[in-house]
């Protein structure tokens, strides 16, 4: 066996790593040698153009916020984090700002792919709100309302203590799943939580609002990389993960193999990934930005290797399935099909970021990545999906436990 080193796998954990991999995975692509896809870059300008079109429809001044889980606690129009934390009366920015990040981190360790056929009854307006949605305001909802506070006097935090004890009955109430309105990977969701609750007592915190200080600390109030906020997240939320790609002791988390991809220092053949914390990354930011702390290199962070990124690339052309058939079947998520398709996802969005802000006369301080993705090809994924399919489902079919989509 090849020598590992241990500083070499840590890399593994950074987003640079990610990004190289991925460019990597595009490079195998362009040399035709991938199992499971054939690269038409000629189809990327009228993606990026699709893009920029979804982009002008839903900000045509082009004031676009970054690409976070705060947009999915706006509803109808109404701001429901922000009428909340209006509602609690925080005394101060830190407390905002750790009652901020308590609700990101829950809120998107829930945010794996729900399915379908789920919905969540919204008591306000009496509508159903589906997918990501969905979920951010059943996660907001269960906030609000104490479920993952330790102490009844004081409902608006994530305690630790609360997330050990939390089941998936509890979780399936809170989130109005059953028989039939089946939510998927409730059992996995809530496992997370509860590995969430056990990591954060090891590491001596008491909610993950700890984090807010930690970070504030090491801005000293000035500024922060967007880098340092995801080796943050991944060491608080190292050991969360199902056991899975695990070397020289470093869990991975996010991280697959193909055989294709290079190497060294034992980490030929790994391919990371890391789209749950760096969704995570995304929205710790304006937290801290509240708090008067600037963060810099954003776009030090990758796009988002999930469905409806990767949805858009397959949808538009860019993407196609050297076997047809495999749109028919499902896929588990570290098979080479599915870490072939995140993969390209990764770096073929760096592609339609750049021809974008071309089309814009923007740069890429003002129109960064996380504008891109929210404007943008998350927002465009969904549209294409939505006028190809019925329901508005990925193309690909993935066998999730709810951690990873």
């Amino acid at each position: 066996m090849p020598d590992t080193n241990p500083d070499a796998i840590r890399r593994l954990l950074k987003p640079d790593a990610v990004r190289q991999r991925a460019q990597e995975m595009l490079a195998l692509a362009r040399a035709g040698r991938l199992g499971h896809f054939a690269l038409d870059e000629t189809r990327l300008p009228a993606c990026a153009d699709y893009v920029l079109e979804t982009i002008r429809q839903n900000y045509p001044s082009l004031d676009i916020p970054f690409h976070a889980r705060w947009r999915h606690f706006t509803v109808v129009g109404v701001d429901r984090w922000a009428a909340l934390a209006a509602k609690a009366a925080f005394p101060d920015a830190a407390a905002r700002g750790r009652a901020a990040y308590d609700l990101a981190v829950v809120s998107v360790l829930l945010d794996a792919g729900a399915g379908a056929d789920w919905r969540y009854r919204d008591a306000l307006t009496g509508d159903d709100v589906r997918r990501s949605e969905g979920l951010a305001l059943a996660s907001l909802d269960m906030f609000a309302a104490g479920a993952f506070s330790a102490r009844p006097e004081d409902p608006y935090r994530v305690d630790a203590a609360a997330l050990r004890r939390l089941d998936a009955d509890a979780l399936a109430a809170g989130f109005q799943a059953g028989p039939g309105n089946p939510l998927i990977g409730l059992d996995g969701r809530a496992a997370l939580l509860n590995r969430l609750g056990e990591e954060l007592k090891r590491q001596g915190l008491s909610r993950p609002g700890d984090l807010f200080d930690r970070l504030s600390a090491a801005a000293e109030g000035r500024s922060l990389r967007a880098s340092y906020i995801l080796a943050q997240v991944l060491e608080v939320l190292g050991g969360i993960w199902p056991s899975r790609l695990v070397v020289a002791g470093i869990p991975l988390g996010d991280s697959w193999r193909h055989p294709l991809i290079g190497g060294a220092d034992g980490t030929a053949g790994i391919v990371p990934f890391h789209k749950l914390s760096q969704w995570l990354s995304y929205s710790l930011i304006e937290p801290l930005q509240w708090a008067g702390i600037e963060v810099i290199g954003i776009d030090e962070l990758t796009g988002l290797p999930e469905y409806r990124n990767g949805g858009l690339f397959l949808d538009m052309g860019v993407l196609v399935l050297k076997d047809p058939t495999d749109a028919t079947r499902a896929h588990e998520v570290g098979s080479q099909l599915v870490v072939e398709w995140r993969g390209l996802t990764v770096a073929l969005l760096d592609e339609v970021g750049e021809l974008v802000r071309q089309a814009l006369g923007m740069t890429t301080e003002q129109l960064p990545l996380a504008k891109v993705l929210e404007g943008g090809t998350w927002a465009a994924g969904r549209r294409i999906a939505r006028e190809r399919r019925q329901g508005g489902g990925p193309p690909l079919t993935i066998v999730s436990d709810g951690t990873v989509f």
